[in-house]
């Protein structure tokens, strides 16, 4: 692969989409190729696995496992058909999540094992990483007062607090033994959080 595959991942209310529009933006001043994509979604077939996996549903109740499956769908999907192409046409890819959410959702939140995850995969990604991934770390507590206030929630959203502190813990301790992730306090200013993630980008590029 010729480009370079940036993520940005965190709890709900961390403000990854905001950052990315101001990584989009620094990206476009520096003349630099790039495509931006999301988690579940960015293709037709990946947007209606998200619907499911995000939409809350009064008839039925997605299973544990079936979300784990879906999740994973929908990122082969994804990442066989946009990322990879782009990255091999020396684009930068900039993904609103990516595997690190299952790790910290799946596995710390829902409380899957780990052994099931990485068969999973194994089979939809191999050996496929990202070159960096933003972690924007954020109080739970901090995080969902934001993702409140923002009206409608979603499936997880609508999780308590107790699972988005699992969640957390398991995104730090992924941090501390994957050397591709940073860490970012996501509580401090945006133009702080923006710096902070320009300077990692700068270092990669």
């Amino acid at each position: 692969m010729s480009g370079l595959f940036i993520t940005f991942e965190g709890t709900e209310g961390a403000g990854k989409s905001t950052l990315i529009k101001e990584i989009e933006r620094w990206l476009r001043e520096k003349e630099i190729d790039f495509v931006s994509v999301r988690e579940p979604g960015g293709t037709v077939l990946a947007e209606k696995m998200r619907a499911i996996l995000k939409t809350p549903s009064p008839e039925e109740k997605l299973c544990d496992k079936s979300e784990l499956l879906l999740m994973y769908a929908a990122r082969a999907q994804l990442v066989e058909t946009l990322i990879k192409p782009a990255l091999a046409q020396g684009k930068c890819v900039i993904c609103d999540r990516h595997d690190l959410s299952t790790v910290a959702y799946q596995g710390g939140g829902r409380g899957l094992p780990m052994d099931e995850i990485d068969a999973v995969r194994n089979v939809a990604l191999g050996k496929f990483r990202p070159d960096l991934t933003l972690l924007l770390d954020i109080d739970p507590k901090l995080g969902m007062q934001r993702a409140r206030s923002r009206g409608v929630l979603d499936r997880f959203e609508l999780e308590q607090l107790s699972f988005f502190e699992r969640v957390r813990k398991a995104y730090l301790d992924a941090a501390k033994r994957l050397p591709y992730i940073k860490v970012i306090d996501a509580s401090k200013n945006v133009d702080e959080v923006r710096l902070a993630a320009i300077s990692a980008l700068e270092d990669l590029l």
